[in-house]
């Protein structure tokens, strides 16, 4: 009777091909929807990292304008002051008052340098901040969808 067991098990009759054509049926469903689902993970990350470059070079590009105003309007100021202080030379009568003038000026001149100085530092920072921002709540995001 062993034998007869043997001889069952290996004969064409115990092969039975819907078994295998359901389970081939059920692989292909599940990597179906498991590449389906990739792909919508990776066509998600794309579009928010599409989203993060253009976030990023907007606020660069409005960072930049404000830098480049800031830059401008210190310019404007140092000539206007330059200028003043060159029609105030013009009316000097003595040397101590070429000296008053000149020293007044200079120490005007590093104050405002150094408020100058101070404001685009401030405005540079704002600048860095705002566009290292979107980058950081991309990263955070993927960090977060990661740990999941």
């Amino acid at each position: 009777m062993a034998i007869k067991k043997t001889e069952d098990a290996f004969s064409l009759n115990a092969f039975d091909p819907a078994k295998i054509s359901d389970a081939f049926r059920e692989f292909a469903e599940k990597g179906a929807v498991q590449s389906k689902e990739a792909y919508a993970k990776m066509k998600t990350a794309a579009e928010d990292a599409t989203k993060t470059v253009e976030a990023t070079l907007e606020s660069a590009q409005s960072g930049t304008v404000e830098i480049s105003l800031k830059a401008i309007d210190a310019l404007r100021t140092n000539a206007e002051s330059s200028l003043s202080h060159m029609e105030a030379l013009l009316g000097v009568k003595s040397l101590s008052e070429l000296f008053e003038l000149q020293t007044a000026f200079i120490r005007k001149q590093a104050e405002l340098a150094m408020e100058q100085a101070k404001s685009m530092q401030e405005a540079t920072k704002k600048v860095a901040e705002n566009v290292a921002k979107p980058s950081k709540e991309a990263a955070e995001k993927a960090m977060a969808n990661f740990k999941k």
